[in-house]
């Protein structure tokens, strides 16, 4: 069942098509030929627990040191963001999962909320936990925190800004970079040779870099102005500007979702009916 899973997230087809043709090459071994209801209920027995084994023993950074992205001045190069992924519109689905409200009219597919830890230079995820999208990020991402650790930088956009959750990353002793709003108020404590200054967020003390990122389409050229929080102090070791290259990094999580919503699902809705069927609620993903 662990194989038709993993199978079955690759194929767009039904479960028992997906059965024939991971049985394809056993000539001459005598195999079942089970109905899509003995396929769910075999799904449903299983649970989701032999996946979370199997996803506790790959996640993380991946084996490739050299990795260009995946480590920036002796710290791991990660990021923290989130996205949405469409479920079945069944009874059971609709009754954890709120649909998707259409600019045309009526309603969607339901959607569930998923929060991932990614390793910036290879994509690969270190941690992931999902639910439904009436809790925000930021609850989700707070659970992340548990998978930080010291040797790393931490990359957020501006929805990861919280004081709370930028404090609990600092207790865990890894480092961040994140982006913020630009009428946030943080007070000038000591300005800093390379143009950025010491400030404070709640009770931590963090650097602020401010810049202008100019960006050249063929639509034209933008610029937008950046202003980004961190809590690697020390602006000898880690200069402004090189902060403000090594944020860039941070679209690599973009990037897996995309190669997750895209490229492995084509665009299709998850498979499972129900709940149970995704895993558990607030459980890691897969």
């Amino acid at each position: 069942m662990v194989y038709l899973l993993l199978a079955g997230a690759l194929s767009p087809r039904w479960l028992p098509a997906v059965w024939d043709k991971l049985v394809a090459a056993l000539d001459g071994v005598p195999v079942a030929n089970p109905t899509s209801g003995v396929l769910a209920q075999a799904r449903q027995r299983m649970g989701p627990a032999p996946l979370r084994a199997l996803f506790d023993l790959v996640r993380g950074p991946g084996p490739a040191p050299r990795t260009r992205g995946r480590w920036w001045r002796g710290l791991l190069v990660c990021a923290i963001d989130g996205t949405s992924a469409a479920v079945p519109a069944s009874a059971a689905n609709l009754a954890e999962y709120t649909p998707h409200r259409c600019n045309h009219g009526g309603s969607g597919y339901p959607k569930l909320r998923l929060l991932v830890l990614v390793c910036c230079g290879t994509r690969t995820v270190i941690d992931a936990i999902f639910g439904p999208t009436g809790v925000g990020e930021m609850p989700y991402a707070k659970r992340l925190v548990a998978s930080l650790r010291p040797s790393m930088v931490v990359l957020l956009d501006r929805a990861f800004g919280a004081a709370d959750l930028i404090e609990a990353i600092a207790q865990a002793r890894a480092y961040l970079v994140v982006r913020v709003k630009d009428n946030r108020k943080l007070p000038v404590i000591q300005r800093l040779p390379d143009g950025s200054y010491l400030s404070v967020i709640g009770q931590l003390r963090v650097r602020v870099v401010e810049c202008q990122i100019h960006v050249q389409t063929t639509a034209g050229r933008a610029t937008t102005m950046y202003r980004l929080v961190t809590t690697l102090i020390e602006h000898h070791h880690y200069p402004a500007f090189d902060l403000v290259r090594l944020y860039h990094e941070r679209w690599e999580v973009e990037t897996a979702f995309l190669e997750l919503k895209s490229t492995i699902l084509g665009g299709r809705v998850l498979r499972a009916r129900t709940p149970a069927g995704s895993a558990r609620r607030s459980t890691p993903c897969w």
